[in-house]
């Protein structure tokens, strides 16, 4: 997969492609369905085919204080843009300049002279140009007086409308596998393991702690069932994805620990993460964060916490495992 950051890394002889474009954040069925027609054209017709996406969020730019949670982080849509088997990205800088364009300018700079385009595929509500003024029938117009074909996809499955809004929503009250039906994989929250209080440690249950630029949307606080995956092993190295209980919030059984991503890998005290680069997989919301009253307690729940997590996590496949990891 190729990538490039800007018009002026299009190869000048790109060749005729099947284009889309869109925000694309989440990178859910939706969007998939769109992605999934792009490549059925491009190799049925012999074509490239590209995704145009922006960064960063065009409400970020215009609306600021509006501006929703990224699900994902420029680089993770991209891999998942990748994984659909997208042969290229254009990911375009959104300025307000960028969005004065007009849908006709728009069309002309990137799809017609940049990226040659034969056919653009896009959902059914897709909008740009400035003001949002660009619709599906305006690429149709333009599309007849410029030489390119539009095909629309429709972003709706048969139990309801697919929607970054919506994965967000579920994300925020902690419904994880919820998010899962929308996004058609499991969510992901990606960083790097830092050195903690090793409190988990000393209880048992060392735990690997995100730091750093965490990417991806962090679910609400609670405890999780889910997989940690080592991003800097082979594919198939046999602890690339380990079994995890993945803990979100403050620890309220102790005072002054800040809001923190950790994970338990299932019945592993000997492994050394510092330093490596991980993403944690969220599989289904075990409970809530709850504050106890000593360390007995707490330890005796954080048993029945892998107990849980072992049960849920036995009955996940190796395509549900595959399909995670987009």
């Amino acid at each position: 997969m190729q990538l490039w950051k800007g018009v002026a890394e299009v190869p000048a002889r790109i060749g005729a492609s099947v284009v889309t474009l869109g925000n694309f954040d989440g990178v859910h069925r939706g969007h998939q369905a769109v992605l999934g027609q792009v490549t059925q054209v491009a190799r049925s017709r012999g074509l490239k085919s590209v995704a145009v996406t922006f960064q960063p969020h065009p409400i970020a730019v215009l609306h600021p204080g509006r501006a929703p949670q990224e699900l994902m982080s420029a680089d993770q849509r991209v891999e998942a843009i990748a994984a659909a088997g997208i042969d290229s990205v254009l990911l375009l800088e959104f300025t307000r300049e960028f969005a004065a364009q007009t849908p006709q300018e728009f069309v002309d700079s990137v799809f017609v002279e940049a990226l040659q385009t034969a056919v653009v595929v896009v959902g059914a509500d897709t909008r740009f140009g400035v003001r949002n003024s660009g619709t599906v029938d305006t690429l149709v117009e333009l599309g007849a007086s410029r030489g390119f074909e539009v095909i629309v996809v429709p972003d709706i499955g048969t139990d309801g409308r697919w929607s970054s809004t919506r994965v967000r929503e579920l994300l925020a009250a902690g419904e994880v596998a919820d998010a899962t039906a929308q996004l058609g994989r499991w969510h992901a929250v990606d960083g790097m393991v830092v050195h903690g209080d090793h409190r988990g440690r000393l209880l048992g249950f060392p735990t690997a702690n995100l730091g750093g630029r965490i990417e991806g949307m962090i679910p609400a606080d609670g405890v999780y069932a889910g997989w940690l995956e080592r991003r800097g092993l082979a594919a198939d190295a046999p602890d690339r994805l380990l079994p995890a209980a993945i803990s979100i919030g403050t620890n309220p059984t102790f005072d002054g620990v800040d809001r923190r991503v950790e994970g338990y890998v299932l019945d592993r005290t000997d492994l050394d993460l510092y330093g490596e680069p991980i993403r944690y997989l969220f599989v289904a919301r075990l409970r809530p964060t709850l504050r106890f009253d000593g360390i007995e307690p707490l330890i005796a729940q954080m048993h029945l916490d892998v107990s849980a997590c072992r049960s849920i996590l036995r009955q996940t496949t190796a395509e549900d495992i595959s399909l995670g990891s987009a």
